[in-house]
């Protein structure tokens, strides 16, 4: 199998954000953009995936976080795809659940093709720069860039930190099963269909 690496950069008005991940990598994150909560989090998405990530984003942070956390999801989204290519030999999907203290999330991702979120972070608090309502709008922009299924449900929480960690934990472990290599396809593409793409 080719090396599954994508590098994409995208600049607006807005947002300047330049995105780079290998599929196959350790775990390794390079992480630079004004949220630190979500620097947090993307560490976090590649530690449990155990794709390397590297993410440099800069945006209009004085309007707000919004910018930033949407168009940092749409190019990590757009690089899922590319780095994917058709699907061919890969496990597709996977469900996750992932505890932190409190929280539980759980997380089904099924590489299909088609960019169908269904996100519910147990809480649609908007306070602070990366709040539960921008968490669920970063899985939903990523989800339909990279257009793949995500239903992401936090099941129970008080600790908002915790939810939406356990959230990009579980969304992260069933990212790095489904992305997986499956020996047994043979380099087959994982559909009836024949393909993932159309």
């Amino acid at each position: 199998m080719s090396d599954r690496i994508a590098e994409i950069s995208r600049e607006t008005g807005e947002t300047n954000i330049s995105v780079r991940l290998n599929l196959d990598g350790q775990g390794r994150a390079e992480i630079d953009t004004p949220i630190g909560f979500m620097n947090h989090m993307l560490h976090a998405l590649a530690k449990h995936s155990m794709m390397d990530l590297s993410v440099n984003a800069s945006g209009d942070i004085e309007t707000g976080s919004h910018h930033t956390v949407e168009d940092t999801a749409i190019v990590i989204g757009r690089c899922l795809l590319k780095a994917l290519g058709d699907g061919a030999g890969i496990v597709r999907m996977s469900s996750k659940h992932v505890p932190l203290d409190e929280a539980l999330s759980h997380a089904v991702v099924d590489f299909s093709g088609r960019g169908y979120p269904v996100i519910d972070m147990g809480s649609s608090s908007n306070v602070g720069d990366f709040s539960p309502d921008m968490a669920r709008h970063f899985f939903e922009s990523m989800a339909a860039e990279g257009r793949f299924n995500l239903h992401l449900t936090v099941l129970r929480g008080t600790n908002e930190h915790h939810m939406i960690e356990s959230a990009f934990k579980a969304f992260a472990r069933a990212l790095r099963e489904a992305a997986s290599v499956d020996e047994r396809a043979e380099g087959a593409v994982p559909s009836t269909k024949g393909t993932l793409s159309d």
